[in-house]
């Protein structure tokens, strides 16, 4: 259980913190990808604007607080003085029909002319607005006779610098991921520390009064069976042997489910799960007929599983007592066992209407039992189960419960070779 829990919160922490790291590149590269857009747009209405060509920078009556600064026509933007001279771009112009009129390449030198009808039609497919293409950013403009211009504003410094930016954001993010990953690796240990000191004393109270508990109940059967011996056989001696007996099965489901939540490497052996199994569910056929119930099994033979033979005879167990008890009245007990993977796959199934979809998930909580009108005369305590979840667990495997046709509730365990 600390393991699992322990695993939990490293996978929350290191999602979390991946998350926020990846949402605060995608935002850093969000934000510089919008600002040069629009810094490129401002550049181009200029353009624009001043039919096509870049305005002259001021040189006389320039206050000393605008001297490094050119005011664009309209009032659209406002450019350093020297952003005349740093910016390449082409302007085309066409009429109505789509014809191309004139051309202007004299601020860039990387276009020639057999290219301008390339990236006329390109303008005059797009439509009004813009548009980014191998490397410009461009606006297609109609006038209200349909004639219009498109201005292609070269950008690839711009987009290698947004492209740079990507590249170290996401190799910082990685870094940074992996880095705070490990971090969380090595501090989990000391943030569990807490939890597991407290789950071990548990499970170490449950372990010692365990076998504090066995010697007074071992002592009340023997005086019962002397009470016994003396009196005659009596009722009430017979239900305090009962409760006696209880108390006995009680204890030691504790301490198996204390010992499974341990999480302690099994002794692995080889052994024919299709044998255990078999005989395991064979061994309740008697007790399920005195209930009105026929247990039949469908084993795949000669399967062989390395794992803890006594654990799955207890998991069949397990399974077969809690069919029997749960059953519908008069309806069958069905088993069966297939080689699965790397492990087995072991199904029993039965007829219970009374079961809630509700209830399915906590059949396997400690002390938890769905049908609340039975107690613990006519059921168990609600540990079984647990003890059998941690008995696949415990072979790398799972257990489920899950409702079918009918109103029968099917459990399935898959146990892997450890």
């Amino acid at each position: 259980m600390i393991k699992r829990l322990r695993k939990k919160f490293i996978l929350i922490s290191a999602v979390t913190v991946s998350a926020v790291m990846i949402l605060l590149c995608a935002g850093v590269n969000a934000a510089n990808y919008v600002s040069e857009t629009s810094g490129l747009d401002r550049i181009i209405n200029t353009i624009i604007d001043n039919r096509g060509r870049m305005p002259e920078p001021e040189k006389k009556d320039i206050p000393p607080s605008q001297s490094n600064r050119l005011s664009a026509p309209g009032d659209r933007a406002r450019f350093d003085r020297e952003t005349p001279f740093q910016t390449r771009f082409f302007v085309i112009y066409f009429d109505s029909s789509g014809q191309v009129v004139n051309y202007n390449l004299d601020k860039i030198a990387a276009v020639e002319d057999d290219e301008i009808d390339d990236f006329a039609g390109i303008a005059l497919s797009h439509g009004e607005g813009f548009g980014y293409k191998d490397g410009y950013r461009y606006k297609v403009v109609k006038q209200d006779d349909g004639s219009g211009l498109a201005v292609f504003l070269d950008c690839h410094r711009e987009m290698n610098s947004a492209a740079n930016l990507l590249a170290v954001s996401v190799l910082v993010t990685v870094i940074c991921i992996a880095l705070i990953c490990v971090i969380i690796i090595i501090l989990s240990g000391r943030a569990m520390e807490p939890v597991i000191q407290s789950d071990l004393k548990q499970k170490q109270f449950i372990t010692d009064a365990g076998h504090e508990l066995k010697t007074p109940i071992t002592v009340i059967n023997t005086c019962l069976s002397v009470l016994e011996m003396e009196v005659g056989k009596q009722k009430w001696i017979d239900k305090a042997g009962a409760q006696t007996e209880k108390l006995k099965n009680l204890v030691n489901s504790l301490v198996t489910l204390a010992k499974s939540d341990e999480g302690r490497e099994i002794d692995a052996e080889e052994f024919c799960v299709s044998d255990a199994v078999a005989e395991t569910v064979g061994s309740f056929a008697d007790f399920a007929a005195q209930k009105g119930h026929e247990i039949t099994a469908d084993i795949e033979s000669g399967v062989i599983l390395s794992g803890d033979e006594y654990g799955v005879r207890q998991l069949i167990s397990i399974l077969a007592d809690n069919a029997v008890r749960y059953s519908d009245e008069g309806s069958g007990i069905a088993f069966s066992l297939r080689k699965h993977k790397k492990g087995v796959l072991i199904t029993a199934s039965n007829k219970c209407a009374s079961m809630a979809d509700e209830d399915l998930p906590k059949l396997f909580d400690r002390f938890y039992r769905a049908d609340k009108s039975r107690s613990s005369e006519s059921g168990g305590f609600g540990i079984g189960l647990s003890v059998a979840r941690g008995i696949c667990e415990n072979h790398k495997g799972y257990i489920k419960a899950a409702r079918t046709q009918d109103d029968t509730v099917e459990f399935t365990a898959y146990l892997s070779s450890i």
